[in-house]
């Protein structure tokens, strides 16, 4: 890898645009591909100050560096695009995969390519959040991808030499983050049914260790069911692989279908979200 390498992104979501941004001092360019992408895409981009390219091959083509950030039900399609356009540089594998998956990204590629996995933990890089990135797979790669970021707001960490441990890693974290989440929704929608979701709350604020007291936690989880749905099935699977009871997660799976329709809502308040919780819409 050159020391200023060309960084491509896919696809330029809020934080996939983010994370691209913050390479942008270490790179001769960062590009994303406009094709298929909406106007929400290209204005994300643009306020990050990407460069669009026309094409996905011209995209493969030009980029050293192509770092994967994408709804994690789409990772293994996005990554066979990429490897069938002869891709030969370095793949971050960057989404909430199970360790599994990961492998499997990492076979379809082949030489010159490699492929280095990854996890983003915390918000996106915006605003004074600073999120870890951690790497793990081919250390010699693997550490420049996180040279990348040095001095950015991303925090890039790389833990080892085996595909999947960045993946572990990040997966362990947000299955506690997030099915933590959707429990508050289930208990605010419970109490309120029952007439007695003001009383939860001054039980849960007369504690210091819950998520219960902060319930304004729950509609930003609605808006991002789309997302962490499958994420979730991702994490019953890699529970599912070492022995470990799956079914917490498939259930928090299931509960966050009821949010589908609230994709990316940020206007959604907390009544609302409840009422999509407690009352699904028919099919």
């Amino acid at each position: 890898m050159s020391q200023r390498p060309v960084v491509g992104i896919l696809h330029p979501g809020s934080m996939g645009a983010a994370v691209a941004a913050c390479a942008a001092d270490r790179a001769a360019a960062v590009l994303w591909c406009a094709e298929g992408r909406g106007p929400a895409s290209a204005r994300r981009a643009e306020r990050s100050g990407l460069t669009a390219v026309p094409t996905l091959r011209e995209l493969t083509g030009r980029a050293d560096v192509l770092i994967s950030l994408c709804p994690p039900a789409a990772a293994e399609d996005v990554a066979r695009s990429v490897a069938g356009h002869g891709f030969a540089g370095v793949y971050v594998e960057a989404n909430a995969v199970s360790p599994q998956r990961a492998e499997r990204i990492a076979g379809l590629f082949g030489p010159p390519a490699t492929v280095v996995d990854g996890g983003v933990i915390g918000a996106p890089p915006v605003g004074g959040s600073t999120p870890f990135l951690y790497l793990s797979g081919p250390r010699l790669q693997a550490e420049e991808v996180a040279r990348l970021f040095d001095g950015t707001a991303v925090q890039a960490r790389v833990l080892g030499p085996r595909i999947g441990q960045a993946s572990s890693l990040k997966l362990a974290y947000a299955g506690f983050q997030k099915v933590s989440r959707v429990l508050v929704g289930l208990s605010h929608a419970l109490a309120r049914e029952h007439g007695v979701d003001g009383e939860l709350l001054d039980v849960a604020r007369s504690r210091s260790d819950t998520y219960l007291a902060d319930a304004e936690h729950v509609p930003s989880a609605a808006a991002r069911a789309w997302r962490w749905g499958p994420e979730m099935d991702e994490i019953a699977d890699t529970l599912e692989a070492a022995g470990l009871p799956p079914e917490l997660l498939r259930a928090a799976a299931t509960t966050l279908e009821r949010w589908h329709d609230s994709k990316d809502d940020a206007g959604l308040t907390l009544a609302e979200a409840l009422d999509r919780l407690a009352r699904p819409a028919p099919e």
